[in-house]
């Protein structure tokens, strides 16, 4: 992960900090504040060895260091909880994100610009693909092994030939890549798909595949497209 963990005491120290600070409420959802002065609504939280893991509404974590998180609260606007889908019904429709807009909120503007320029790849689709992926967040690392702000496999960045996951422009130029050759295989919607559940489930259901969280993850992306 790019930069250095804290030591074991200072670590403690962190997480008994998070733990009375943040406290754990039953709440359906929270609030997150990053220091960086962004917020996420989460479902909840716990510590899990040194990281703070982010159950995201939608299906999914965000593994995370503690120090980058300012503080939580809970969220009281009310979120419904996805219906239930049959494999052989109609993708849900797109639910109404409830984030400010990316595009004013990523420090990495310029990068992405200029990545998604030079490969031909609408720039708005690339910030609600990391808006959804990471939060902005460079340091996130999923329970599945993807890393950085377009949660990249280790596959993915051994493609591309990152040589740090973490590095945000590295991470980013290997994202729209990605994202490129899939658009290049597939409509928008199962190229989404493929970025999330990978390109052999969508071959395989020729089309978006009947997973709750990768038709979750697709309507979000479409929906900050909107």
């Amino acid at each position: 992960m790019n930069g250095s963990l804290p030591t074991v005491r200072t670590f403690v120290s962190v997480v008994s900090f998070v733990v009375m600070l943040f406290g754990a409420w039953p709440a359906r959802a929270e609030l997150v504040f990053f220091q960086s002065g962004r917020s996420l609504s989460v479902k909840g939280h716990h510590i899990e060895g040194d990281s703070l893991v982010l159950t995201l509404r939608g299906g999914g974590e965000i593994v995370c260091e503690p120090s980058v998180i300012a503080r939580i609260a809970p969220d009281e606007v009310p979120y419904p909880e996805p219906e239930p889908e049959e494999p052989s019904g109609t993708p849900p429709g797109p639910e109404v994100s409830s984030q400010p807009d990316a595009a004013a909120l990523s420090p990495y503007a310029e990068i992405i610009n200029t990545a998604a320029a030079n490969q031909g790849v609408d720039a708005k689709l690339v910030r609600a693909v990391i808006q959804v992926e990471s939060a902005y967040i460079a340091s996130a690392r999923s329970r599945k092994g993807a890393m950085g702000l377009m949660q990249l496999m280790p596959d993915t960045a051994r493609r591309y030939q990152v040589a740090d996951p973490y590095d945000p422009k590295s991470n980013i130029e290997a994202g729209i890549k990605h994202l490129k050759s899939l658009l290049e295989r597939f409509q928008l919607a199962s190229a989404l798909a493929a970025y999330n559940a990978g390109e052999a489930a969508v071959a395989r259901f020729r089309g978006v595949p009947p997973y709750p969280e990768t038709r979750d993850y697709v309507s979000r992306v479409l929906a900050l497209l909107r």
